[in-house]
């Protein structure tokens, strides 16, 4: 499976879903306008997702990987801020957390609840100089890249020498009434619910991609063949559940 992961140009995290992304339209830029029009209700989105768990998992999470204080810290995909807040809860400064997002809805929301250095970008191509951080997290958002190895590259070149990256992600569940079950919750029960609630008809929509990706996204062991392919090491993987898994791995050079 490496040779064939290091062979190929790219390696998407998920298929082409045109469903969502007409092929006349880039993936980025539908990410980009659905997280800004449901930016405001994204927090409630994410405490129904895991049933009010995600605080104290990120918390846990962060720990589990090394953050410690005196760390540097680059938050890729940011959102409203809710990794980095977990960092803060752990003893981060403000001053030593820096969070990039595509979305500038969803860094209008953060702004309002956190005092980081915001900055808007592409995971694939982050705006920082060669080894400008010890540690880099990714929550929930690496099914909205479009090459992994591209991704974790940029990662490894501006990690410092035994700089680690931690990344938050969910699978799709291993059985086949696993996978109906969150399909419906998601896409039905969720979906109808926040209509109601939110008014956003850009909200159900979000849920509905959001359960797609994951239904599609690469399985664990391409996800941690494609950290390695990238120049990182010590790549592994924790679950928590049947859905949630951090993956993580560092630079060792």
């Amino acid at each position: 499976m490496m040779e064939t992961i290091l062979s190929k140009r790219s390696v998407p995290p998920v298929r082409p879903l045109p469903e969502f992304v007409p092929s006349s339209r880039k993936r980025a830029d539908f990410v980009q306008d659905i997280f800004d029009h449901t930016a405001h209700h994204y927090d409630a989105l994410s405490a129904a997702l895991s049933f009010g768990t995600c605080r104290a998992y990120r918390r846990f999470a962060l720990r589990r990987a090394g953050l410690t204080p005196g760390m540097k810290l680059l938050d890729v995909a940011t959102g409203t801020g809710l990794v980095a807040r977990a960092a803060m809860q752990i003893g981060i400064p403000c001053d030593d957390i820096i969070g990039l997002d595509l979305s500038r809805g969803m860094l209008n929301q953060n702004h309002k609840r956190h005092s980081i250095p915001l900055v808007q970008g592409f995971g694939e191509a982050l705006p920082f100089e060669d080894e400008s951080f010890d540690f880099i997290t990714l929550g929930y958002a690496l099914r909205h890249a479009d090459d992994l190895v591209e991704l974790f590259t940029e990662f490894r070149r501006v990690l410092r020498r035994n700089g680690r990256v931690l990344i938050l992600e969910i699978s799709r569940p291993a059985s086949r009434l696993g996978v109906g079950v969150g399909r419906f919750y998601f896409c039905s029960v969720l979906a109808n619910l926040t209509r109601v609630f939110t008014r956003n008809a850009d909200t159900p929509k979000l849920l509905r991609f959001y359960w797609k990706t994951i239904e599609e996204c690469v399985p664990p062991p391409v996800i941690l063949e494609a950290l390695e392919a990238s120049g990182l090491r010590e790549a592994k993987r924790h679950t928590m559940g049947s859905l949630l898994n951090d993956y993580m791995a560092c630079r060792a050079e």
